[in-house]
């Protein structure tokens, strides 16, 4: 019998003894997904960094509201409004604002730029010996093989105190484009067959433009790329303590763990279609739909391939239209708001605009044409991943960086959550899992 036989064999005798009904977890009310019935989280813990607000209770009732989301209680809206108003990147203030709870002065900015700046670069023989000599060809398992590679290079790699975790963490905010950067560098050449470009990264440039700098062949770049990307990068830096991979990282680091494998794990949650790989399908999702739409200007035309998509007819027959939709957001995604002024932009400035159009129909059309198919109540909208593919493409990043960005954002927050764990959770994470085999009796060989 060949190896996939074999398997075959093994994976019918493993589904067939680990399939639980449906009707068991209604029988013991549990909380799947950590969810509760009606839609909203299970709550597990307390938080300053980040609040995620969509809906209000009114008698019990789930009410949607629209989208609102708060860095260390200020309104998203409000920190990119002040960064692009005083004409200056924002994405390097999120982060101290995330990491020490408050916005800091010009000088303490400054700093703390400065600082970054000067911990881009990897240690001695890192980028030979870590990235080159093993490329991979998804850049998120590079990304956590580098990040738990760091812990050898580290002299205090195991100290939790708050002073060390700073460090370290400020340390990987650093490093991470870089990182990601040299990561695609080796899969685009050593996998894709491609001349390895390998730039090394200036102190003097903001991390957005240190970004494109590194991936770009000529290390070219317009204002209004920079803008764009470091207002992405902002939108995605936090999202509250419930999310996958900021959960993660608290579990994880609630254990006593170094700080290297709470990021790793993060990143290792974040790669997942489910949370941040859900933009790379939006973009194949509308690939799929300007193939087979003849006219995008035809709401009509969109609409009954909308009903296709819905109806598991079309694109990947899942059933669902990619980027719509959110499990807190309801009337509005504040993030989805904020990226398609700055996605418009960009449109005109790289000649993308009928294709921003035919995003914003299907945008429109979409929550309508759910309503009819699903015949359901339920709020949805646009959420940030429908805006953010788009952006990228605009940009001329490579597909395979979508989500390396996503987590070169959002370890500013993963950070912030890993240092709350650390001076206020105390005791490890673990939930209680019931069983539900009931007692089996040992059988001898003879009578298996």
């Amino acid at each position: 019998m060949g190896n996939e036989k074999i398997f075959s064999r093994y994976s019918e005798i493993i589904e067939k003894n680990n399939n639980i009904e449906n009707a068991m977890f209604e029988k013991f009310n549990v909380k799947r997904g950590l969810r509760n019935a009606d839609g909203t989280g299970v709550l597990v813990g307390l938080t300053e960094v980040g609040d995620v607000h969509a809906y209000i209770m009114d008698e019990g009732e789930k009410v949607p509201v629209q989208g609102r989301l708060r860095y260390r209680g200020i309104k998203i809206n409000d920190i990119v409004k002040g960064f692009l108003g005083e004409n200056r990147f924002g994405f390097e203030e999120t982060c101290y604002l995330l990491l020490f709870g408050e916005l800091p002065n010009e000088k303490q900015l400054d700093d703390f730029f400065k600082l970054l700046g000067s911990k881009r670069e990897l240690p001695d023989s890192f980028t030979e010996d870590m990235i080159l000599k093993a490329p991979s060809k998804d850049i998120m398992n590079k990304l956590a093989r580098s990040v738990l590679a760091l812990y050898s290079y580290d002299e205090n790699p195991d100290d939790t105190s708050v002073e060390n975790t700073i460090r370290q963490c400020i340390e990987l905010i650093a490093r991470m484009p870089t990182m990601a950067a040299y990561g695609y560098q080796a899969k685009s050449h050593y996998h894709d067959g491609n001349s390895l470009f390998l730039h090394s990264s200036k102190p003097e440039l903001s991390t957005a433009e240190n970004i494109l700098h590194m991936i770009r062949p000529d290390s070219s770049f317009t204002r209004t790329e920079v803008e764009v990307l470091d207002v992405l990068l902002v939108l995605h830096a936090e999202h509250g303590g419930g999310n996958n991979s900021s959960f993660s990282t608290r579990v994880v680091s609630s254990s006593g763990t170094d700080t290297y494998s709470s990021i790793a794990a993060a990143i290792g949650a974040l790669k997942g279609p489910k949370h941040g790989g859900a933009n790379i399908r939006v973009m194949h999702m509308i690939e799929n739909i300007k193939a087979n739409i003849k006219n995008w200007n035809d709401e009509g035309e969109i609409s009954d391939y909308l009903v296709k998509i819905l109806n598991k007819e079309a694109n990947d027959r899942s059933g669902l239209i990619y980027g719509i939709g959110h499990a807190v957001y309801t009337l509005s995604d504040p993030r989805a708001v904020l990226l398609k002024k700055k996605a418009e932009e960009l449109a005109k400035e790289t000649g993308n605009e009928e294709e921003y159009n035919l995003l914003t129909t299907i945008e429109k059309l979409s929550p309508e044409v759910f309503a009819k198919v699903k015949k359901s109540d339920k709020v949805v909208s646009a959420n940030v991943d429908f805006y953010s593919g788009f952006v990228y493409r605009a940009l001329g990043i490579p597909e395979d960086l979508y989500t390396p960005l996503f987590a070169i954002s959002r370890i500013a927050g993963w950070s912030a959550h890993l240092i709350e764990e650390i001076i206020n959770g105390g005791r490890i994470i673990r939930p209680a899992y019931k069983n539900v085999i009931g007692k089996v009796a040992y059988k001898t060989m003879k009578d298996r």
